[in-house]
């Protein structure tokens, strides 16, 4: 059964940073796309940088945080993390880890956009920045 929990979150002052954790069990060999995604308040969820296990390694990451936000996987210890810098007010969002076990192939717009194909999520955790 795969499971994503997520932790890390918290309050922080703009200009801060925060690394967000997903730790992730279940997903057994094959390739993947895993990533982050966030949700602002009242708003839609939205892509924020997602890895595709293919080959080696592929990461996806949405305009808005290049330069900010890194996305790394750990696959010895099942850990994804999210590497948050300069945080903006605009950064406030639930941050949820999820995991798309069944696309095989997406394009970058479709990995961070489509977020109906991730098949599991985790719960999320609350980020907030105040100015």
């Amino acid at each position: 059964q795969v499971q994503l929990l997520e932790s890390g979150g918290g309050s922080v002052q703009a200009g801060g940073s925060l690394r967000l954790s997903c730790k992730v069990t279940g997903i057994t060999g094959g390739s993947y796309y895993i990533g982050w995604f966030r949700q602002p308040p009242g708003k839609e969820r939205e892509g924020v940088a997602v890895i595709w296990t293919a080959g080696g390694t592929t990461t996806y990451s949405a305009d808005s945080v290049k330069g900010r936000f890194t996305i790394s996987q750990d696959t010895n210890k099942n850990m994804l993390y999210l590497q948050i810098n300069s945080l903006k007010p605009q950064d406030t969002a639930i941050y949820y880890c999820a995991a798309d076990t069944l696309t095989p192939m997406m394009t970058a717009q479709q990995a961070l956009g489509s977020t109906q194909l991730y098949n599991y999520w985790g719960q999320g955790t609350q980020v907030t920045v105040s100015s």
